[in-house]
């Protein structure tokens, strides 16, 4: 009998485990991408995988992220599922005539007689100045497109369970992390488990306004629901999961219960996977609503590099707090979750080691 015993483990742990995992069971399961053998093994996401399961089903790539992704998409079309890898979202735009073009419209364009169970793995997240070119969060790219899924776990737990959901899917499934996350410690089950694409989970029970999340933004939403309770507040806290498709029966439920509704997003507001929740929900849940729904995404600019210009660019715990106060007209203290910021406004925290 398998044991189920849960021990802590980091996102990044828990994602190597969910390949070897997924490669132990099935042998047309392969890894690669740019960096996937080299010293740091992609935070170690990768770690082991190669020496394990050989240069034949482990192994870098040139850099030529357009005919890398069409090797996965070809591979996907004679019977193997690919987990390729690309070290940042950013680089993976030259690839994208064959995501959109090929991986995402195969299944329909054939009637649903082919598949494409590819698994694309895009990192994501900012610090230490990288500015403009590497640090989008573009996830609403790609959740625009008919045929793909957009998986954005927050937790160590949830980065197992999806990736084997994502790898064991028939279809094409962007799997996107953020580098902020690979260092989070959580609980997560030693057995092979499933969490199903598509279906979010509620981390806190409240009654008074529905903060709907993703990826990163869940953390912050975690840290400031403390200090809004603590002032009276009680916050329910949808974690989507996935962006693609979205959960819409629950956010529906929650934000029918509470009658308010705070999006957060990671990326820039215009058009954004928070944009299209609070029109969703605008139209759903109208006569439920107690005030205009809110969203906390960034501003409509590329990012910045200078770490003067990035201290009031990105969204944290506080600006959560403001605006709930706000929705709810309570002026609620700051001050506390300020003092734990002791570490550069850049980086989460003193634990960070990355981004490479």
């Amino acid at each position: 009998m398998q044991n189920d015993k849960k021990r802590k483990l980091n996102y990044a742990q828990a994602i190597n485990e969910a390949m070897f995992c997924a490669m132990e069971q099935d042998e047309s399961v392969i890894c690669f991408g740019l960096g996937v053998d080299d010293p740091k093994r992609i935070f170690g996401t990768t770690s082991g995988l190669k020496e394990r399961f050989g240069p034949e089903r482990v192994f870098d790539m040139p850099t030529s992220e357009n005919a890398m992704t069409g090797v996965g998409i070809g591979a996907s079309f004679n019977g193997i599922r690919p987990v390729m890898t690309h070290q940042r979202l950013d680089f993976f735009l030259l690839a994208m005539d064959q995501l959109v073009n090929n991986a995402a419209k195969w299944h329909y364009m054939f009637g649903g007689k082919t598949s494409v169970p590819i698994v694309i793995r895009l990192l994501i997240g900012r610090g230490w100045g990288q500015g403009p070119t590497h640090s989008q969060s573009l996830q609403s790219w790609f959740a625009h497109i008919p045929g793909l899924k957009v998986v954005m776990p927050a937790t160590a737990s949830d980065a197992k369970g999806l990736l084997l959901s994502s790898i064991f899917d028939n279809n094409p499934v962007i799997f996107i992390e953020h580098r902020w996350l690979h260092n989070l410690e959580g609980d997560v089950p030693a057995v092979d488990y499933r969490i199903p694409l598509g279906k979010a989970q509620r981390l806190r029970m409240g009654e008074d306004i529905s903060i709907i999340s993703n990826s990163y933004m869940t953390i912050e939403a975690l840290h400031a629901i403390e200090v809004l309770l603590e002032n009276g507040v009680n916050c329910d806290l949808i974690d989507l999961r996935t962006v693609s498709p979205i959960d819409w029966e629950m956010v529906y439920s929650s934000v029918k219960k509470t009658g308010r509704v705070l999006v957060l997003d990671t990326s820039v507001s215009t058009c954004s996977v928070a944009s299209e929740i609070v029109a969703r929900v605008s139209m759903e849940c109208f006569n439920d609503l107690k005030c205009a729904p809110a969203r906390l995404a960034l501003d409509d600019c590329p990012t910045p590099t200078s770490s003067a210009l990035t201290k009031k660019f990105y969204m944290g715990a506080e600006d959560i707090i403001v605006s709930v106060g706000k929705m709810l007209g309570k002026k609620i203290d700051i001050s506390k979750i300020s003092m734990q910021k002791a570490f550069p406004h850049d980086v989460p925290g003193d634990w960070f080691k990355g981004p490479f």
